[in-house]
């Protein structure tokens, strides 16, 4: 072969593929396969712009720059920044003198071994597959689907905005407290009042703040990103000069000294000298401590705080230094209410009480270990820090897992030797004295550190603003990208964004969230808040990973190799615990949050499948509980319908009855199980698509109106009656399987010309009966009353004729649960014969009624013995003579071709095993039913056949050759089937047909007059003739005389 031989521009050729070069369309080749798969371009998996990108011509593409980040400048340093931040500058020595070092030192420990487990789930989800960018959202909503990724992004979006709010806060606190205090507006010379005046500043001053940083933001964000290398540098050296000051106090402690009144500590803000007195020329005279206790600051004389007598003023070392042994005073937990004094328990003190000064160091907030767990938790967030920028490493697979555990590794080092550090080196009324008021004003942790305090302050103060600026560069992009999966519809307006990408609708919201954050203006209060969003967001990143490890979905194969569902559980229950530590209450708002989220996406039904874990945990669910359906049969107490509703379509593919619906709806009230089968006839390989088209846009649609919770199910079979046997036998999977089957009256059935309806309807009940279920008939459908009507009286009639285990008074009290039927009331009627108690059947009733707890009128009907009617026995006669006719009008496609010989009647018939009661379409005398020309009995023989669907009609003409012999058997035949006619006229209906249909008649008859002006009847279907050879036409007449004048 020669590639000459074939057109050029064949894109689809390949002489080693020919056997699929008419599939590559749909099958491509490995080699393009492989090459698309090595330029992924790293957007975000399900989301809008992938689709569009791949659709995009390569004349349009945009040059893409090749991501170059390693581990180190892509994961490892930013990781670091983001989780260093205020609280180990402003709040790390406060909580180790508040807890002790030891109870610190666990609380470092919980929070940090939170973040690690939660950072080997998030290693292993992040190296399950080409990583995309996005961060936590998009792993969690890619795991757990967009229900708990809508709602735990939404979360962490929260956390994140929250957090820019406590890094303003935290440096706006830097800012009035140690640099510029006199540039507080608001001031308090009263003790109780200078903290609400402090709160005001904070709020002023950080509403100024957040403007400035969101102006910063919206003008050019590559500014930001650019100083963050400068943020981050003020970060290591502050580190740096904690640890240089540690060390140089071994030998060389600053001088920090610590005036203190007997035990308690004083603030030395506004005191010149720690003494009662001081010496001026020679002489001595009141200090100024000595004024702030005394009613005079000029004599000895004057009347002093009865503690301030009694105890003497002392100083003693701030900074005791490494080798100074303090840290066995801090290793003990010292936590106190609101307002106490902080004082030294190994100081001397007389236990006078004396009066409360504000001159004292004291507690500014009620503490306790659950407080302090939140708020020293957002100290060891930012661990998302490195996933976020998984679009810019050259191997995030790589790198993502190794920086982000070694920033978590080298972080957790550094709180915990710090924690140690703090406790060894400085007094511990110091360290629980949160401003330092006792060492004149200076940040605690600033007094340790080495060149000078304001190394620590200069640097804390920038890294915070760096860590706000990027908070508020982060959130309103995480808002963004929930925003564009478009499950949560009112954030749509977030998703937009200016002519550059920057999002300034999701910018406007984040800084108005912020703002909230920053009216609360108090940081430890703020912290609490974030920790909750941020602990969340860990907790269902373990989830994530537990979840898809234990389900071993055959897509997770992560490179990670060092994580294990058991590691994730831990992680899990850590973060749970945590949350409700810090702060219940908190928890449980953060949880309702989360809830609403999660439930207005499932209500508003987000359309999406990212092959998430919650689908494959519900199938595992689902395995699991149908399993154990198959242990045994269920017990009465739960038993309920469990329909399977059997829908007509027309010639277009519309439901004929869909009120069919409206009743298994309102039966169902959304419990148990609900299939809607349908059959289509042909052929499946040329119907599969009507099939799928009926299903997905009429029936299922259809459903959703009728608001009806279930399964559709359509089948292509060559005939109707085995179509519906294959779904009455099949639908279902093991032990949830229907137990009742719906449908309805075949209507007009009489006047039709197609016998395939009642043919189909009592070869439905055959199968049903067949297969021990329960069958609901249906008879004017159309009259059922829709969802939307409520009916405010009537009566729903029940006929209970013969006992049917119970399900006939289950009926109406299903349908009672529903709206529309729940003002009626139930009626129950029973026959007695002639021989029956009717008092005492009635009484019973009503006992049996309260047992089954069913509230109902009870009404016993006596059907007395007459004689049989006239018109009774003309019907049945009439009725019988149809049914013999038609049963030798039975002939074979040739003789009916050959149109020889008219139908012959068999001599020889038994009524034994038969429902002979037959209900004539046409009125009239016997003889009109037997007169017929030629082309009436053609059409009667084929509707009495069995073969009727597939009666084909032959136009081609038959000849034959004729001989004396076969027409003689010809004359005979036709002498034969005359003498059969006759037999007809003179024959005489069976006694046992006649006493049903006596039976049928007088019951229509009660059951009309009793129950004319009622909503609805119920009553007991006879079942078909044991016998399998029983007229299906008899069968039919009955049931259509005790139901006549009826809706069912």
């Amino acid at each position: 072969l020669n590639n000459s031989n074939y057109e050029e521009g064949d894109e689809y050729f390949d002489k080693n593929l020919a056997l699929f070069e008419e599939e590559m369309d749909t099958r491509p080749k490995v080699s393009s396969l492989l090459n698309r798969m090595a330029n992924y371009t790293n957007l975000t998996q399900g989301a809008k712009e992938h689709e569009e990108a791949e659709n995009i011509t390569e004349g349009k593409k945009k040059p893409t720059k090749t991501p170059q980040m390693g581990t180190f400048m892509g994961v490892y340093l930013p990781c670091l920044q983001n989780i260093f931040g205020v609280i180990l500058f402003l709040r790390l020595t406060w909580v180790v003198g508040t807890a002790g070092v030891l109870q610190a030192f666990a609380i470092v420990l919980i929070c940090c071994c939170c973040t690690m487990l939660t950072a080997i789930s998030m290693s292993a989800i992040a190296t399950n597959g080409v990583v995309p960018a996005g961060g936590s959202y998009f792993m969690i909503s890619r795991a757990l689907g967009p229900e708990f990724g809508g709602a735990v992004g939404l979360c962490f979006y929260l956390g994140t905005t929250f957090a820019a709010a406590m890094y303003i806060l935290g440096a706006i606190e830097i800012f009035l407290v140690y640099i510029v205090p006199r540039a507080a507006i608001f001031r308090s010379d009263d003790a109780l009042k200078e903290s609400a005046a402090m709160l005001n500043n904070m709020r002023v001053y950080g509403t100024a703040f957040l403007v400035l940083m969101v102006l910063v933001v919206f003008i050019g964000v590559r500014y930001v990103n650019k100083f963050a290398s400068l943020f981050l540098a003020c970060v290591i050296v502050s580190i740096l000069a904690i640890y240089a000051g540690a060390i140089k106090s071994s030998f060389a402690p600053p001088h920090f000294p610590v005036c203190m009144l007997g035990n308690r500590t004083l603030s030395s803000r506004h005191i010149d000298v720690c003494s009662k007195t001081k010496e001026i020329n020679n002489m001595t005279v009141p200090s100024k401590l000595w004024g702030f206790f005394c009613n005079s600051s000029q004599f000895f004389n004057a009347t002093c705080d009865e503690y301030f007598i009694h105890n003497n003023v002392t100083s003693i070392q701030g900074i005791p230094g490494l080798a100074s042994g303090v840290i066995t005073e801090n290793l003990w937990s010292n936590y106190l209410p609101k307002g106490e004094i902080i004082e030294k328990p190994s100081a001397k003190s007389s236990d006078v009480l004396g009066s409360l000064n504000h001159e004292y160091v004291l507690v500014d907030i009620t503490t306790s270990f659950t407080l302090l767990v939140g708020i020293f938790f957002p100290s060891v967030t930012g661990i998302m820090a490195g996933s976020n920028r998984s679009g810019d490493l050259k191997d995030a697979q790589k790198s993502i897992p190794i920086g982000t555990i070694l920033a978590i590794l080298t972080t957790s080092f550094v709180y915990l030797s710090n924690v140690v550090l703090f406790g060894a080196c400085i007094e511990g009324v110091v360290l629980r004295d949160k401003f330092g008021d006792a060492v004149k004003g200076n940040l605690v942790v600033g007094t340790l550190s080495w060149p000078s305090p304001w190394v620590i302050v200069i640097g804390s103060f920038f890294s915070t603003c760096g860590a706000g600026l990027q908070s508020l560069t982060g959130a309103p992009r995480l808002l963004q990208a929930i925003a564009k999966d478009n499950i949560i519809p009112f954030l749509r307006v977030f998703g937009h964004s200016k002519a550059n990408g920057e999002p300034t609708w999701a910018l406007l919201l984040t800084a108005a969230i912020a703002e909230l954050g920053i009216l609360i203006a108090s940081l430890d209060l703020v912290a609490p808040i974030l920790s909750m969003f941020f602990l969340m967001c860990y907790l269902f990143v373990n989830l994530a990973c537990a979840l898809q490890t234990l389900l071993r979905t055959p897509n997770w194969r992560p490179r990670f190799r060092y994580y294990h569902w058991a590691l994730s559980f831990m992680g899990m229950s850590i973060c749970l615990a945590l949350m409700f530590i810090s702060s219940w209450y908190y928890a449980i708002v953060a949880m309702v949050i989360a809830g609403m989220i999660y439930k207005y996406i499932e209500y508003q039904g987000a359309e999406k499948e990212w092959g998430d874990g919650i689908r494959g945990l519900s199938l595992s669910a689902a395995r699991f509980a149908l399993l154990r359906l198959e242990e045994g049969p269920p017990h009465t107490k739960n038993w309920r319908p469990q329909l399977l509703v059997l829908l007509k379509l027309d010639e277009d593919l519309h439901v004929k009855h869909p009120r069919l619906l409206t009743f298994a709806s309102q039966l169902k009230a959304g419990k148990g199980l609900t299939i809607v089968g349908s059959v289509i006839v042909g052929n499946f390989l040329e119907n599969y698509g009507e099939a799928l088209a009926a299903e997905q846009v009429r029936i299922r649609h259809l459903m959703e109106a009728e608001k009806v919770k279930g399964f559709c199910q359509l089948v292509v079979a060559a005939k109707l009656r085995e179509g519906i046997s294959h779904l009455i036998q099949s639908c279902g999977l093991g032990g949830m399987k229907h137990n009742t089957v719906v449908m309805g009256w075949p209507n007009g059935w009489r006047q039709s010309e197609d016998a395939r309806a009642w043919k189909t309807f009592i070869g439905t009940v055959r199968v049903t009966t067949a297969a021990h279920l329960a069958l609901l008939v249906a008879k004017n459908i159309s009259f059922f009353p829709s969802n939307v009507e409520q009916f405010s009286e009537g009566n729903i009639d029940v006929w209970w004729i013969v006992h049917d285990g119970g399900m006939l008074m289950l009926l109406p009290f299903l349908l009672k649960q529903h709206k529309v039927w729940r003002k009626c009331s139930i009626r129950i009627f029973t026959v007695a014969q002639l021989e029956d108690n009717s008092i005492q059947m009635k009484k019973d009733l009503a006992t049996f009624l309260y047992h089954l707890r069913i509230e109902a009128e009870v009404e016993v009907v006596e059907m007395h013995d007459s004689d049989i009617s006239a018109y009774t026995y003309e019907r049945t006669l009439m009725m019988e003579q149809r049914s013999q006719m038609l049963r030798h009008m039975r002939l074979s496609k040739t003789e009916r071709d050959r149109e020889v010989r008219p139908p012959v009647c068999s001599e020889s018939h038994s009524h034994e095993g038969k429902l002979g009661i037959e209900v004539i379409a046409v009125l009239g005398p016997p003889q009109a039913q037997l007169v017929k020309d030629r082309n009436s009995m053609l059409r009667l023989t084929s509707i009495g056949s069995d073969e009727d669907e597939e009666t084909e009609t032959y136009q081609e003409k038959v000849h034959m050759t004729w001989t004396k012999d076969k027409y003689m058997a010809s004359r005979g035949q036709k002498a034969k089937s005359m003498e059969g006619f006759q037999d007809l006229l003179n024959m005489r209906p069976d006694h046992s047909n006649v006493r049903r249909m006596h039976t049928a008649v007088k019951l229509n008859e009660v059951i009309v007059n009793k129950s004319h002006e009622a909503k609805l009847v119920l009553l007991n279907m006879p079942g078909p003739p044991r016998n399998p050879e029983g007229d299906e036409n008899c069968i039919l007449s009955k049931r259509t005389t005790s139901r006549e004048s009826l809706s069912l």
